[in-house]
Formats: C-alpha cells, sequence, structure tokens
C-alpha cells in the first residue's frame, strides 16, 4: 500500500489532535501536531514578556528571538503518542492552559511565525507517510495531500469537549470563559491575513458533533483505505 500525506484541518476543540494521533497510531504514520508547535511559541513568548498589556504580541521582538525557538517531538511509550517540547523541556501540560489557549490565535496570525513553521512542517512531511493536523495543513503546508479532511463541529459542543478535558487534568475551567475563548478563536483564525482558515477545495468534511469516537475512527480509516488505493 502506498504512502500518503494526510492533512486534517479544523475549528478548535473539535478533536483533531486526538483523531490525527489515533489514526496515525493506526497505519503507522508519522504524526505532527502543528497547534502544539504555535503553543509553544506562544508559551515562549509568555514566558519572556513578550505580550503586550492588551495582549497583543511585541512582534519585532518575537521575531528577534525566533531562533531561540526549538520545537521537537519525542514519542511516549507510555500513552503511545507524541509529546511535545519547547527548548528540550516537555511542555506537553504547559501548552494546554486557557492562558495559552487565549494567546494563540494572534501568535498563530503573525506572518514571521507561520513562514517558520510552514518551513518545518514541510520539510518533517517531506517523506509522507505523515499525519497533520491544524489550520492550513490542506490549504498551506501540504496543498497536494491525497488525503484532507476539514473537521467541526458546534462551539457548544468543542466548549463542553474542551471544558471536561480540562477538568479530566485537574485544572480550573469555567465553561463560559472557553466558550467565549472557542468563538473568538474561531473568528480570528478565519480572519486573519496569513493563511486563514478555510476548508481546503478537496477536503471532506466530517462534522463530529454527535459522532462517537468509534463512528469518527470507522470513517477515518474507510477514507484513508479509498485514498491509498486511488
Amino acid at each position: 500500500m502506498r504512502k500518503i500525506t494526510i492533512s486534517i484541518d479544523g475549528y478548535s476543540s473539535c478533536g483533531k489532535s486526538t483523531m490525527a494521533k489515533d489514526l496515525a497510531r493506526e497505519v503507522g504514520y508519522v504524526y505532527v501536531d502543528t497547534g502544539a508547535m504555535y503553543r509553544s511559541v506562544t508559551l515562549f513568548a509568555l514566558r519572556n514578556g513578550l505580550f503586550n498589556a492588551d495582549g497583543s504580541v511585541k512582534t519585532e521582538e518575537l521575531e528577534a528571538r525566533m531562533g531561540e525557538i526549538n520545537i521537537s517531538f519525542k514519542f511516549n511509550s507510555e500513552t503511545g503518542r507524541p509529546d511535545t517540547y519547547l527548548n528540550n523541556e516537555l511542555v506537553e501540560k504547559d501548552i494546554r492552559t486557557m492562558e495559552v489557549s487565549s494567546h494563540v490565535s494572534p501568535v498563530a496570525a503573525i506572518p514571521f511565525v507561520r513562514k517558520a513553521l510552514v518551513a518545518q512542517q514541510q520539510r518533517m512531511g517531506a517523506e509522507k507517510g505523515i499525519v497533520m493536523d491544524g489550520r492550513d495543513i490542506g490549504t498551506v503546508v501540504f496543498p497536494d495531500a491525497e488525503l484532507k479532511i476539514f473537521v467541526t463541529a458546534s462551539a457548544e459542543v468543542r466548549a463542553q469537549r474542551r471544558y471536561d478535558e480540562l477538568k479530566a487534568k485537574g485544572m480550573e475551567a469555567d465553561f463560559d470563559d472557553i466558550l467565549k475563548n472557542v468563538k473568538e478563536r474561531d473568528y480570528i483564525d478565519s480572519h486573519r491575513e496569513t493563511s486563514p482558515l478555510r476548508k481546503a477545495d478537496d477536503a471532506l468534511e466530517l462534522d463530529n458533533s454527535n459522532m462517537t469516537i468509534e463512528e469518527q475512527k470507522a470513517w477515518l480509516m474507510d477514507k484513508f483505505h479509498k485514498a491509498c488505493k486511488d
């Protein structure tokens, strides 16, 4: 069976990362969480005082320090999934906080940040046999991907999932705050000037608002096998 490139794009908190990780593990592909890469840059910016009081990014200072940011992924044998490292520090939990979530969209909208990370992502996927999820994988990073999925779900369903995820990790969470953040991120991601979130013309849409994990897995595997045969 030939190796292909799989792009999974969509709105925040749609379960894209979990879906992509599970699919990659199932078919023996490499998984890259591009959202974690943008979250890592955001974490670096937060830690180094690169945000103004109004939440805007100190872009000139961040651009000058992009060379200090090294993002990598290491396989975790206990979870069966890759963990995110920022400058060799495990930050998988740190990048999932609400503080990072509420600052990541402005960072991800910056052209020099996207250019740097897209180039890194394209290098990662040069050999195919990769599953990558994000906002612009099927439109910008891998426009020629053999299988493109665009995931969506209602804002309320996505907020509830995010709330449940944070509570399960023992972290503080407020549903109304999360719902507001989800809607704000949708707007910013869809309206930014550089690589806005949109469904690629040849992407398959998956609305998983009312799907079980098993139904979703079955749908994805069916699309994967069809793409590999084409």
